[in-house]
């Protein structure tokens, strides 16, 4: 795509998630008054707490789930969300469900840590919506977490309450980790987004990866988080 645009192609870039806008002035704005006023040291590795402040206020406004600032971990992008988990939660060989079609990183991340990707298959003749049958199916002994993404990449496919509530009683019931990727949760155009921190009994095995890159097309400046269950903090803090 680069090559081709180089040589003075119109492309229409569908390859990667990312706004065909910039970051919005007031953002830059922003970081350039911190900038100045000398914001330019190391933080503290979890993050800066104002920060975690006002991303536990905003996830606990907009979803009616009391969040405490403790829980958010913040991360060059969230990427590193997804690696901790996977480092704190499993050993190699152990598995780890993933959606498919999805974003290629689950896979990927889960194989560079020796661990075994499970492939969740989301078809278009279910709206490439998850099957709860299907997802009991492949759990064993040997699965560690079941990742989820809603709005989903590619489809743009959103889980209802009630498939939450399914994958929910598929976790409690296997004593299983859910990472939920809630990356673009504010792109939503019909109904609304929901989140399985929701559902009740889901703080203590609930992982959610959010960040700022896709709603204020903040790619490049590398800020995303993850909002974990109070026993993983510290081992999040460790890898960090």
């Amino acid at each position: 795509v680069r090559a081709l645009t180089a040589q003075g192609r119109d492309i229409v870039a569908l390859h990667i998630g990312e706004p065909d806008f910039d970051t919005p002035p007031n953002v830059v704005e922003a970081a350039y008054r911190a900038l100045a006023d000398g914001h330019t040291h190391y933080p503290p590795p979890l993050g800066m707490p104002s920060f975690r402040e006002a991303i536990a206020a905003d996830f606990s406004r907009r979803r009616g789930v009391a969040v405490e600032p403790d829980r958010v971990v913040v991360t060059p992008g969230a990427k590193p969300v997804m690696a901790f988990t996977l480092m704190a939660l499993a050993d190699p060989g152990d598995e780890v469900i993933v959606p498919d079609p999805g974003f290629p990183i689950y896979a990927s991340m889960a194989r560079f840590l020796g661990l075994a990707p499970v492939p969740l298959p989301l078809r278009a003749e279910h709206d490439f919506h998850l099957d709860l049958d299907e997802v009991r199916s492949l759990v064993t002994p040997r699965t560690r977490l079941l990742v989820i993404n809603s709005p989903h990449n590619p489809s743009g496919a959103t889980l209802t309450f009630e498939d939450l509530e399914g994958v929910a009683a598929i976790a409690m019931a296997h004593d299983l980790v859910v990472l939920t990727d809630e990356i673009y949760a504010r792109l939503v155009y019909q109904g609304e987004h929901r989140s399985i921190l929701e559902v009740e009994g889901m703080a203590e095995r609930t992982v959610v990866l959010d960040g700022l890159s896709k709603t204020y097309a903040m790619t490049g400046w590398r800020l995303g988080w993850g909002i974990v269950p109070p026993d993983l903090v510290e081992p999040f803090e460790r890898l960090i």
